[in-house]
């Protein structure tokens, strides 16, 4: 069942401080999602995702939305970055390379659901080959023999068929039962065994680098046979590998082709990112800026619908939803071209963060900074308290910093609490009983006592 708006917010909230705008159009772009799939199809058809820009300092939120999108949605969702791409005829990817990747997505996630559904049927098919690994092991080693004499008389000898006895079958049959009931009680779970796995191919990297997705064993029907080899591995490890085989005998990949590009059509999610970098300031006419504006024009028929070919077959991006996002420090949304301004109806715009925004990230968000770094020390027995003073003058110290040098919102907090601890972080060795280190306000002020004095700051930033 999908999110309802409030409680897409409700888990943003969990994570990302402030914004709550931007949550709220978020939230109801996803819910749109499902509401339009409700509708009878010719109705459905008609109606397109109102596409949303972010636009705000760097290090208030945008990418982190998106990145906690991916975990809450149960539709394929990728982010790119706008600078990877370059205009046709220029080396870098292309633009459809974004759709390309959502498809992949679209199939991990179609396929994890089809393995879920024969989980239990390739675990027992997958024991029952380790089962026959572990006798087959036993018994090389029992009949190998030791004699040299013996070696080259049997050497290129095939070993002669005999009758199985109802006795031999029983026997074997004893014995699977045993080998089983140690595998299931872990008694077996060092043993080495060998399997045989595919050989991995590295040779389509170089194309795929340059966003050519091209399988050339897939465009000559699978001719080409599978390279395997056989791997020594012990019994844990047998059974990942074992199971995964067993799961990709039973998933139909037609299937889960077909379902993962109806679902990257209907539901996917384009993140665009860093999409100021390719608008063209005003009044400039350079060469950089003739190649930007060639970049949007290429993600134009993207964004507007239309028809890409990738090697699952051809995909049509008219219903998925682009949410892009940018600082747009130096140029403007208005510095975009307006076919592609028209085609990101839904403007927000993010708050620059206050101290008390600053307060709160360091508190509030499930896994806040303060909250990792009190862990990562805790590993090495040092207890780590900071006071609510303490606190406040790290986020004083974070906006003046983010004031007098470059702004990098939140991003500025790490920095920051890395100098701060970083005597802690050197000395602590683990090999001491518990120890508490209290950060307080004279704590601070005497390890960053120059951001206080408001001198020369660029020894805390990136």
């Amino acid at each position: 069942m999908m999110l309802t708006p409030r409680e897409i917010v409700e888990q943003l909230d969990r994570y990302i401080v402030g914004q709550d705008k931007a949550k709220r159009e978020v939230a109801i772009a996803l819910r749109n999602r499902y509401r339009r799939a409700r509708l009878p199809k010719e109705l459905r058809d008609e109606i397109t995702p109102k596409n949303i820009i972010m636009i705000g300092p760097t290090g208030v939120g945008k990418t982190e939305i998106a990145r906690r999108l991916a975990k809450l949605v149960d539709a394929p969702l990728i982010k790119v970055e706008a600078t990877k791409f370059t205009e046709v005829g220029y080396v870098g990817r292309d633009v459809d390379s974004m759709v390309r990747d959502l498809v992949e997505a679209s199939i991990r996630i179609c396929k994890e659901q089809k393995a879920n559904t024969v989980k239990f049927a390739a675990e027992a098919a997958a024991e029952q080959r380790l089962i026959t690994l572990l006798m087959k092991d036993k018994n090389a080693r029992a009949s190998v023999p030791t004699n040299p004499l013996q070696i080259l008389l049997t050497a290129g000898q095939q070993p002669k068929e005999e009758e199985v006895s109802e006795e031999k079958r029983q026997e074997t049959a004893n014995k699977r039962e045993s080998i089983a009931e140690k595998l299931r009680n872990g008694e077996l779970e060092n043993e080495i065994v060998e399997v045989e796995v595919e050989q991995s191919s590295n040779g389509g990297d170089a194309m795929i680098a340059m966003g050519i997705d091209i399988n050339l064993n897939e465009m000559m029907g699978g001719l080409i046979p599978k390279k395997t080899k056989q791997r020594k591995v012990n019994v844990t490890e047998a059974r990942r590998i074992l199971v995964q085989q067993e799961t990709d005998k039973l998933i139909d990949m037609d299937d889960v082709i077909r379902e993962a590009i109806e679902k990257a059509e209907q539901d996917g999610i384009i993140f665009i990112d860093e999409i100021d970098k390719i608008a063209s300031a005003a009044n400039k006419s350079s060469g950089v800026d003739v190649s930007r504006e060639g970049v949007q024009r290429d993600i134009l028929p993207i964004v507007e619908g239309c028809t890409v070919n990738t090697k699952y077959g051809p995909v049509k991006t008219d219903y998925m939803l682009f949410i892009a996002a940018g600082a747009f420090h130096v140029s403007k949304v208005s510095d975009l071209i307006p076919e592609l301004q028209g085609r990101f109806p839904i403007r927000v715009k993010l708050d620059a963060l206050t101290k008390d925004d600053f307060v709160k990230i360091l508190t509030q968000p499930e896994h806040a900074v303060t909250k990792q770094y009190q862990a990562l020390l805790m590993t090495d027995n040092v207890e780590l308290v900071f006071t609510d003073d303490a606190l406040e003058a790290i986020a004083k110290c974070a906006k003046n910093a983010n004031d007098t040098t470059e702004n990098i919102g939140a991003r500025r907090l790490h920095t920051i609490i890395e100098n701060l601890l970083d005597d802690v972080s050197f000395n602590a060795g683990g090999d001491h009983p518990l120890v508490k280190v209290t950060v307080d306000e004279k704590y601070v002020a005497e390890h960053l006592s120059e951001d206080f004095e408001g001198e020369d700051l660029k020894k805390y930033i990136l």
